[in-house]
């Protein structure tokens, strides 16, 4: 067993990660430990990274216990870089955390200085040439050859030529070097896909009312649907973060069938998301940050409303749906698109009412035509017991339910053979046979034989698979 972390005073005490459980009893014998729960520690450091969120929406996370922030554009609503490292140091600082903090001019150099950096210096180029060749983080068969060459700082490599490095250590290394010195276009990838459209309210005192804060909102929802408008769109999906003053964030997310910029409708929307939370939003000591993000947005052309007055029925149909999805949530209300197979069972699928994205769009059956399939089908298949003519011939009566059926019509067979593409020789795949029936009461019903007579099965099992209304 080893330590993997101590805090500021066993430090002090000479104890580092990485060092035996026993080694380190036997140089303080009142050392008090804790078993490492890495899953709490990933927990908490995702908490950390929502929290910085309200500094650059470009977070990454640092594995195991660092954050990767771009800063680009955001420092001045903070007073500058100084201001915003001020700022975020004393944030942390105030809930117990103990943090350190370095900026650089690529996600390379910064994650070497914050975790290699012994001694200040007096700009960024000076700290990374400063580093040992340590931050490189290379593999220890490399470093050892480094160090053996007489290259220990960055500073001894970066005015060797490249070419030279890379024949005796290989591109991994000379690759990490000119990312650590900013001569690689290297960037980071942020935990949350970006927003198309960001528009957020911050505030000099935390709001401490739920009530206030959505009023906030509904007027957020003003400039984002007023954006929206201007680039000729419709938002589908819109996210709201509420940044708490003690670094908690809570969202609450709403999508819609079809495109709209109408701030009413969002605004309706989002207050009934909020009010079917099974875990209502706690403000705390207050909000000090609103923001409202549109995830998606799709081509919206200005609407055409009828003559009476009356909104298109599409249109109603959309938000009825819509607020159902919010009240009963995304995967509680349902409808069925099309897929392209022809096994029966596997030929819809169902989808969230909400996502108007479908596969496929259903065929429209031609008029007075009956139908092919019935709209009832059972899953599994139910077995059936068929009394035919012959081996391979049509049904001539059947029970089901322990009840007789005596066929009166028929028609079929209709053969539909298994998705060779899909089967394994220990799981073969039978052919069906499938007939509609009507008995002598007029019940119409679509059973089918599985397997071929003779050529796949000596004696195939029959099923009943749906019921014509």
């Amino acid at each position: 067993m080893r330590l993997a972390a101590v805090d500021p005073g066993a430090l002090a005490l000479g104890l580092m990660p990485g060092i035996a459980l026993a080694d380190a009893r036997a140089y303080v014998s009142n050392l008090v430990v804790f078993d490492h729960d890495s899953g709490a520690d990933h927990c908490l450091l995702e908490k950390v990274a929502d929290a910085c969120e309200r500094y650059s929406p470009m977070v990454a996370i640092d594995a195991p216990d660092g954050l990767l922030i771009d800063i680009t554009g955001c420092d001045h609503l903070f007073g500058g870089e100084a201001g915003l490292t001020a700022e975020m140091e004393k944030r942390f600082t105030d809930v117990g955390m103990t943090v350190r903090t370095a900026l650089a001019y690529s996600p390379e150099a910064a994650h070497a200085l914050v975790r290699f950096q012994i001694l200040p210096a007096p700009d960024e180029e000076t700290a990374v040439k400063r580093l040992t060749v340590a931050a490189l983080e290379l593999e220890a068969e490399t470093a050892i050859g480094l160090r053996r060459a007489g290259l220990k700082t960055i500073a001894d490599l970066a005015v060797r030529p490249s070419s030279a490095l890379t024949a005796r250590f290989g591109r991994e290394m000379t690759y990490r070097l000119a990312c650590l010195l900013g001569q690689a276009d290297s960037r980071i990838t942020p935990r949350r896909p970006l927003a198309a459209l960001v528009v957020e309210r911050r505030f000099a005192e935390p709001i401490a009312h739920v009530e206030t804060a959505l009023a906030m909102l509904g007027e957020l929802v003003g400039e984002a649907m007023l954006g929206l408008e201007q680039r000729g769109a419709g938002g589908r999906h819109f996210i709201v973060r509420f940044f708490r003053s003690d670094g908690a964030v809570r969202d609450i997310a709403v999508e819609t069938g079809l495109p709209t910029r109408d701030p009413a409708i969002l605004d309706r929307l989002l207050r009934e998301r909020v009010e079917a939370l099974a875990d209502p939003i706690d403000p705390g000591f207050g909000f000090d940050l609103i923001r409202l993000g549109v995830a998606r947005f799709e081509p919206l052309a200005p609407g055409q409303l009828k003559l009476e007055g009356g909104a298109v029925d599409e249109a109603a149909l959309a938000g009825l749906i819509d607020r159902l999805s919010i009240r009963l949530g995304r995967n509680q209300l349902r409808r069925f698109a099309p897929r392209d197979t022809h096994i029966p069972e596997q030929a819809v699928l169902p989808l969230p009412a909400i996502e108007t994205n479908v596969p496929l769009r259903w065929v429209a059956p031609a008029p007075d035509e009956p139908p092919l399939r019935p709209l009832h089908l059972f899953d599994p298949p139910q077995p059936i017991d068929v009394v035919a003519e012959v081996p391979d011939g049509p049904p001539r009566q059947f029970k089901w339910r322990r009840a007789q059926h005596e066929v009166a019509r028929f028609e079929g067979p209709e053969r539909i053979a298994p998705e060779w593409w899909r089967q394994s020789p220990d799981k073969p795949g039978f052919t069906r046979d499938y007939y509609r029936i009507e008995d002598v009461r007029g019940r119409r019903f679509w059973i089918f034989r599985h397997g071929l007579y003779g050529r796949e099965r000596g004696h195939p099992a029959w099923y009943l698979h749906g019921l014509f209304a």
